[in-house]
């Protein structure tokens, strides 16, 4: 471990020092985060942060963490940090890294009813906290409203931090906490090749929100019901989120423009937990599609430490699909989270000069041109891939003028393409899905008449542009839809599997709405979010994995308040065994791009569904131990795993099975194409839950797909009762008749069906993904 820090940090000296034209070499800092074993601290320091600010470091620290982490960061050269990643208490060194957020009726198509069921049981969430890090706040939105709403629960430890137009009073009963972590960005700002720190013209430095992605999701998870509530008109009705009446605290961790620092990201966690939250709702991931060990990627560590300590922790699971392994935040005590549709929509049409209706969505809200024929150009035809695209200053005004200009989607934001058509002359925008997308669609709030069509159509308004001199179109935007089938269907951007890190555990875990979702919206900038729209909106439409992540976290402070001894893992538990595996057609859930059914690699164990998640019957448990001999089964060395657990620990002499992880989902991963015969076993243990303490509940297996495998689960009945409320079993796998697998280093093939145990009124159902890797 310790040569692997030292040649990392050799590299980024390497890359930090710059030959100067007069011969010179300038050594520039960054921030690093160090991993302190904390058990050695010497007894004459009284606090741990008396000792990492003391000559025995010798630094000056920009965060000191104590909570869910050990350490502290710092802005240093490359060679100063290597220096002291040889310091004995030191466990790790990591460069600070930047990460990027995932970017009303839902409740409702989740199962949630007033004065009923989970929101009835649970007193909409009151007693409970969620934390949310993201971009900060506008606390000035209704949806954080205390009005109505008991007393801070006594537990509560944290603060209201004043701030930039941000005065300490502003918290109340509902949003009982605010903090700005900003000491990341700082030090980026100084060094050479940073991202330039926080932009003080467009950013307050304070919890409010510049941005308006974090006032989005915390009202998404946990905002009050709001009467007359739309975006310009579209959506209207009822604004509500998950759970209505539970408390916010809000953790600013990523400022516009600028993304989030893992050091900054760490503070936060540190902080919402030290506070005394009850679930944390992360929609941030890293932007490079790169997936770090665990115990080199400090949200994985942070959240260990809040799931040690009994907080929940809800994820995104990243908008890099259809691709497969795309999904993102892969640590199996993170509940990782894909986007759905819900049964409404935005319907906007496309009427070409021949005749033909083409239907797309649009939020656009602007003077209508319904009914005027304009002449329609594809720049792409004839100006290459930046014109095709739209990007700035790609297009010609004289091409543009007065007409409606078709774009491809990519490369730059949906809703910065219409501002460069506006911007050249154009009166309006199709844009086009490429292959890729397919047939997903999201609706935006476009700075002009702008509609967004699958890939499909887009080829046959260009087909269209290509056979035709004077081709002409116009726009018709036909505004809310509800009671659209099917849904939910999984968005084409959600992250799949397989887990590209550990191919043992499924991700993402589940699915939840995250298409064309209503929620509050911050006052500083417009619904597009381009600095050039000025439009003030008090919620905005969003779509997102970000959108799809407060859904779980709100469901989690339901079930938290309803079961307050439940663990992190019970209540994933709970969330995934229950899910939906069929849309409102009751047909099985397919793909928004291709229309095809879906494989658990897509929707993980299914849709939320808190109609039945409040009464699982069994449920998956695990706590720290498990995980720990998790890490032990990755073979990673006692100093890799002390990282992440804050604790020496001691592998056993035998080496643990990674797929035995009492995980909701299971996965039976085959290296290359399996003998036949060839079996592997995986053990799973399940609690009862029932108030009763008592049932019987027997196996069934449903194979989807799988032809040459053969799965057999023993027993085939567990028993409980009030003295015996776990039961252990064991599923085997057995190779039948032997199959290919997929190309070296390719998305590996797999096979899936599902283990439903039953007592007659709980189905608690599983996956089984049977995958076969070509070894490298």
């Amino acid at each position: 471990m310790a040569a692997t820090s030292s040649t990392l940090l050799l590299f980024f000296f390497l890359l930090q020092t710059l030959t100067l034209g007069s011969g010179t070499v300038a050594v520039y800092k960054k921030t690093y985060i160090f991993r302190i074993n904390h058990l050695m601290k010497p007894s004459i320091f009284p606090t741990h942060e008396h000792w990492y600010t003391s000559p025995s470091f010798g630094v000056s620290t920009l965060h000191i963490y104590s909570t869910v982490f050990h350490g502290f960061s710092a802005s240093l050269t490359a060679e100063r940090a290597a220096a002291l990643g040889n310091h004995p208490a030191v466990l790790a060194v990591f460069q600070d890294r930047l990460r990027y957020v995932h970017t009303t009726r839902s409740p409702q198509f989740l199962g949630l009813r007033n004065k009923q069921g989970l929101w009835s049981d649970s007193d909409y969430g009151a007693e409970v906290i969620v934390g949310i890090l993201d971009t900060g706040v506008w606390p000035e939105r209704r949806s954080f409203s205390d009005r109505n709403i008991g007393p801070v629960p006594s537990r509560w430890r944290g603060t209201c931090e004043t701030g930039e137009n941000f005065p300490g009073s502003i918290c109340n009963r509902k949003l009982v906490g605010a903090r700005f972590f900003s000491r990341g960005h700082d030090a980026s700002a100084d060094a050479a090749g940073g991202i330039g720190g926080i932009n003080e013209t467009v950013e307050f430095r304070s919890p409010r929100d510049a941005d308006g992605h974090g006032t989005h999701t915390a009202s998404t998870a946990a905002g009050r019901h709001v009467f007359g509530a739309s975006l310009s008109g579209y959506a209207s009705g009822i604004a509500k989120g998950v759970a209505p009446k539970a408390r916010v605290a809000v953790y600013k961790v990523c400022w516009k423009g600028s993304g989030c620092l893992d050091s900054d990201i760490l503070a936060g966690f540190d902080s919402a937990v030290a506070d005394g939250v009850d679930v944390i709702s992360i929609s941030i991931g890293g932007g490079d599609g790169i997936s770090a060990p665990y115990y080199l990627d400090p949200i994985a560590v942070g959240a260990f430490g809040a799931v040690s300590k009994g907080v929940f922790v809800a994820s995104s699971a990243g908008n890099d699909g259809p691709t497969a392994m795309s999904v993102t935040n892969l640590a199996p005590w993170l509940t990782t989270v894909g986007a759905g549709t819900i049964d409404r929509t935005f319907p906007a049409d496309i009427v070409l000069g021949d005749g033909r209706r083409l239907s797309g969505v649009s939020l656009y809200s602007g003077p209508a041109i319904d009914g005027q024929m304009y002449p329609l150009v594809y720049p792409g035809k004839s100006g290459g891939l930046p014109a095709s695209l739209c990007m700035e200053n790609s297009l010609d005004p004289k091409l543009v003028k007065g007409t409606i200009v078709v774009c491809d989607r990519g490369s730059s934001p949906r809703v910065a393409k219409g501002l460069v058509v506006k911007n050249a002359g154009g009166v309006g925008m199709i844009l086009a899905n490429g292959i890729s997308n397919g047939e997903g669609l999201v609706g935006d709030a476009h700075v002009l008449p702008a509609c967004a069509v699958g890939s499909d159509e887009g080829d046959s308004v260009k087909s269209y542009i290509t056979a035709n001199a004077n081709p002409t179109a116009t726009l018709a935007f036909r505004g809310t839809i509800i009671g659209v089938k099917p849904a939910p269907v999984v968005a084409s951007f959600s992250g799949r599997g397989p887990n590209g890190l550990t191919p043992e555990v499924l991700k993402p875990d589940l699915i939840a709405p995250g298409v064309n979702i209503l929620a509050a919206w911050t006052d500083a900038v417009g619904p597009t979010g381009l600095d050039s729209d000025h439009r003030k909106t008090e919620f905005n439409i969003l779509s997102g994995t970000s959108m799809a992540c407060p859904h779980v976290s709100g469901a989690a402070a339901l079930l938290k308040s309803a079961h307050p001894s439940w663990s992190p893992a019970a209540i994933r538990s709970a969330m995934m065994t229950s899910s939906n595996l069929v849309d409102n057609t009751l047909q099985p859930v397919t793909d928004e791009g291709t229309g095809e059914p879906v494989t658990p690699l897509d929707i993980g164990a299914g849709h939320l569904n808190l109609y039945k998640a409040m009464d699982p019957g069994l449920v998956y448990d695990m706590g720290y131990a498990d995980y720990v001999t998790f890490l032990c089964a990755l073979e990673y060395e006692p100093k890799m795993i002390q990282i992440i657990t804050h604790s020496p620990v001691t592998c056993p002499a035998k080496r643990p099975q990674p797929e035995n992880l009492n995980y909701p989902s299971i996965m039976v991963v085959f290296e290359g194409a399996a003998s036949v015969n060839q079996s592997k076993t995986v053990v799973r243990t399940v609690t009862n839950v029932e108030a009763a303490g008592s049932g019987v509940y027997k196996a069934k297996v449903s194979m989807v797909s799988g032809k040459g495998l053969a799965v057999s689960v023993k027993p085939g009945k567990l028993v409980f009762s009030p003295a015996v409320n776990k039961q252990s079993f064991a599923v085997t796998v057995t190779v039948t008749a032997v199959t290919a697998a997929g190309d070296p280093g390719s998305a590996p093939a797999a096979d899936y069906g599902y283990l439903t145990w039953s007592d007659g009124t709980h189905e608690v159902r599983s996956p089984i993904v049977v995958s076969r890797i070509q070894p490298l």
